[in-house]
């Protein structure tokens, strides 16, 4: 179902009722739910709103809901599998699905009774065509009464049929990558069409988006034509004359286009921590290394940037040095083959003081997301991550700051020791890298986004460090102690990485044909399915699988 009259019916009917609000743990679904919270809370919609982290919670949480709720509204799960099937509702149970994970389950498409699929006009979701799939009642009748008379199936028949087989595992091989659509910037658009879009939800939107890019799940093409189309709704929403009394307003919030360097976080913490656990500027200037180090002290001596400047908070930096700061740290990149260190992107400022980029707040969403400091019940990052993103909780949002930088500093230490210890191998058609239990900060490593974002800054360092032409071609299995008391591991693969690469990930059915050809104990639980579960001891015959799968 596209965004046209018939969805903005839709919609509308759906903020007639109650509804159960079942959100994924990922920034981009945080970002979709605020908008959508938003919106409800505009119409005095009741909503209940459960957090689920795979199959199992959503499956758990449909069960105990179904009985009081009719409709259900699913961010960043549900698209990618039949959820019918799954489910098994009643025949007056709806769901409404706006997931970003592709490929959609084709059932889900065509299902336009109970299934409302929330897709921007412009996804081509590449399914095939109706026919091709559910073949016409009558002409099936015809059939099964001409072979009841005891007569062969015609050639024509047998020649279509054998047609549409072929059709549909050209389509299945197309099918089993997988690329990424922004659920946040679908629910402005929804809000949009309303007329009911405000500034905060335009910035939920850029988050969202700017989420897909730090875990580079799209293309900088897919994400540069994004950040035009939300660019224009930022001169709609933020253009204003500066002699205007709300322009100073304590509590006013602003967002602007940034032309901004691409280093973690470098506003909340010192330019050269910043440089040092940033994944781009890290791996090329391979800083794992005694060299690597040699070259980040040229590189700063070629700024003419002080090493006390450097090392000390941002906000401390001298204002003078500060002015150009963006354009001297540009010229010198370039000389060190980083040419790419600034990108596009958006800040906003809440009153006097507090600036932010889109990808600060990415990063800190996300460390509060899968924080592994215990603090009561299962839920209760997930609502600290929620409300991390409204402007009334600075608090929490300084708070994930502080475990982004935790967690940056880790993941640049297991990249260091990784590559200096030879632990990512080449197995093939692809590369393979394994954390053992004993492993400083394995814990954060047994979280989904953490792991994901650990695997990326690895093979981006690898790609940097090896002369094995092949290998800077391949992609990556990482593996990590999930619970060491039953004895599984959590893996991930991630697509290669070359500047042609699509993004898209085909990891998710190799993963299912590998367990199923070998009996291996596997939990597909995770929505992104390129992620899995698996018993430590069948990891050794599992990536045999996958070894002959994929040669």
């Amino acid at each position: 179902v596209r965004f046209d009259t018939y969805v903005v019916n839709t919609i509308l009917l759906l903020f007639l009722q109650r509804v159960l609000l079942l959100v994924a743990s990922d920034v981009d679904a945080l970002c979709a739910c605020k908008i959508l919270q938003a919106l409800f809370q505009c119409d005095h919609v009741q909503y209940t709103l459960v957090p689920v982290s795979g199959w199992q919670e959503l499956e758990t949480a449909f069960l105990e809901h179904k009985d009081q709720f009719k409709y259900f509204v699913l961010i960043n799960c549900g698209a990618n599998v039949d959820l019918l099937e799954i489910l098994q509702p009643e025949e007056d149970t709806f769901f409404f699905v706006c997931d970003s994970h592709r490929p959609i389950n084709v059932v889900n498409v065509y299902n336009e009774t109970q299934i409302k699929l929330l897709v921007k006009p412009d996804d081509d979701l590449d399914v095939p065509a109706y026919d091709d799939i559910f073949r016409d009642e009558e002409e099936e009748e015809e059939e099964s009464e001409a072979e009841s008379d005891g007569s062969e199936p015609s050639d024509k028949r047998r020649r279509f049929e054998e047609e549409v087989i072929e059709r549909t595992m050209k389509r299945r091989q197309r099918r089993e990558w997988e690329a990424r659509r922004c659920s946040a910037m679908v629910m402005f658009d929804l809000a949009w069409m309303m007329s009911k879009d405000l500034n905060d939800m335009l910035w939920w939107a850029i988050v969202g988006l700017t989420d897909q890019w730090v875990q580079d799940k799209i293309t900088q093409m897919k994400y540069v034509t994004d950040i035009g189309i939300l660019q224009r709704h930022v001169s709609r929403h933020n253009h204003r004359n500066e002699d205007e009394e709300n322009s100073l307003s304590i509590d006013c919030m602003r967002i602007a286009f940034e032309y901004d360097l691409r280093l973690a976080l470098y506003q909340h913490w010192s330019l050269y921590e910043s440089l040092c656990n940033t994944s781009y500027t890290s791996a090329n200037l391979k800083l794992w290394s005694v060299q690597g180090q040699k070259r980040l002290q040229e590189f700063l001596a070629d700024m003419g940037l002080p090493l006390k400047q450097v090392k000390q908070k941002f906000n401390s930096m001298d204002i003078s040095l500060k002015e150009n700061l963006k354009e001297m740290i540009e010229e010198s990149a370039s000389k060190f083959g980083m040419k790419d260190l600034r990108v596009q992107t958006f800040s906003i400022h809440f009153g006097f003081k507090n600036k932010f980029l889109a990808s600060d707040i990415v990063y800190a969403t996300a460390s509060l997301m899968e924080s592994i400091e215990k603090e009561g019940p299962e839920t209760t990052n997930f609502i600290k991550a929620l409300d991390s993103l409204s402007r009334g909780n600075l608090d929490k949002l300084h708070q994930g700051l502080d475990l982004a930088k935790k967690q940056l500093r880790a993941i640049q230490q297991t990249v260091a020791s990784c590559i200096c210890t030879n632990l990512v191998i080449s197995q093939g058609p692809f590369l393979y890298c394994s954390l053992m239990e004993g492993t400083p900060d394995v814990r954060l490593f047994s979280k989904p986004v953490s792991l994901c974002l650990l695997s990326k800054y690895l093979l981006k360092s690898f790609v940097c460090s090896t002369k094995n032409k092949r290998c800077k071609l391949l992609p990556l299995i990482m593996a990590a102690p999930m619970d060491v008391e039953q004895g599984t591991v959590i893996m991930v693969g991630i697509p290669p990485e070359t500047e042609s690469s699509d993004k898209k990930n085909f990891f998710g059915r190799a993963f299912e044909k590998a367990a199923e050809s070998t009996n291996s104990r596997t939990l597909h639980n995770h929505f992104d399915m390129s992620i899995i579960e698996l018993k430590t001891e069948d990891r050794s015959k599992f990536l045999d699988a996958l070894i002959s799968l994929l040669s």
